[in-house]
């Protein structure tokens, strides 16, 4: 396999770092992430596994590899094979021949697609653990510091998106969170007026409306709210 040229490097991590502050869904910036990835480390696959904070599982996230064997959804364990020791320690491993690694659980699947070599970095985001990506080669080949560290840099700024991401759909979600809140809190305070009804009865008559309809609750308060206005001709 051909040493990664220190061109290749920059021109790598500066595509990621476009493909980061993109309109991309997740999903696609990963996909992108494997592929640029493969293409500059000369790599048959790269696949990217996430860590799950719940169950604190890894699962495959992104590969470029067409392999329907490779694509197939799989979990693991902290401390579990490579991935799972690259998770636990936060170090990456190099492996010369995962054939005759006896911590390397797949062999089946590597002698399958053809696979010798690998390297694994974990994703971290400062100390926290986001995932790991995996490289693979199809002949022996000894991965360098300068190969460590581009792998290193890319899953670094990897993990950054994926925690931007995530930070960003969490708080959107509490953001509508408090916009239903607040709509429903006026519809409540209309019906209490208008149908001389408790707060208690006012929010399950919006909840029932919500269920019988099968509409958010913040479309049946909309509703009361769009009435009421109407009404009073604002």
């Amino acid at each position: 396999m051909p040493k990664t040229s220190y061109k290749d490097y920059i021109v790598t991590l500066s595509k990621i770092s476009k493909a980061i502050t993109s309109d991309l869904y997740l999903e696609d910036v990963l996909k992108l992430i494997v592929t640029l990835t493969a293409n500059v480390m000369r790599a048959k696959i790269c696949a990217l596994w996430l860590i799950e904070e719940k169950t604190q599982e890894l699962k495959i996230r992104a590969t470029q590899a067409m392999s329907q064997a490779y694509l197939k959804e799989r979990s693991i364990k902290l401390g579990e094979g490579i991935v799972g020791l690259v998770a636990k320690e936060k170090k990456p491993m190099v492996i010369l021949d995962v054939a005759k690694d006896p911590q390397y659980k797949e062999k089946q699947l590597a002698r399958r697609e053809g696979l010798v070599s690998m390297l694994s970095v974990p994703m971290l985001v400062k100390k926290k653990l986001i995932g790991v990506i995996n490289c693979y080669t199809t002949d022996v080949y000894k991965f360098t510091k300068s190969d460590i560290d581009l792998l290193s840099a890319v899953a670094n700024q990897a993990a950054v998106a994926i925690e931007n991401t995530e930070l960003m759909v969490k708080s959107k979600i509490i953001q509508e969170e408090l916009e239903t809140r607040k709509k429903v809190e006026k519809a409540k305070g209309i019906l209490m007026r208008e149908q001389k009804l408790t707060e208690n009865a006012a929010y399950a008559l919006i909840r029932k409306s919500s269920m019988d309809k099968r509409v958010p609750m913040k479309e049946i308060a909309d509703a009361i709210i769009l009435s009421d206005e109407i009404k009073s001709g604002k």
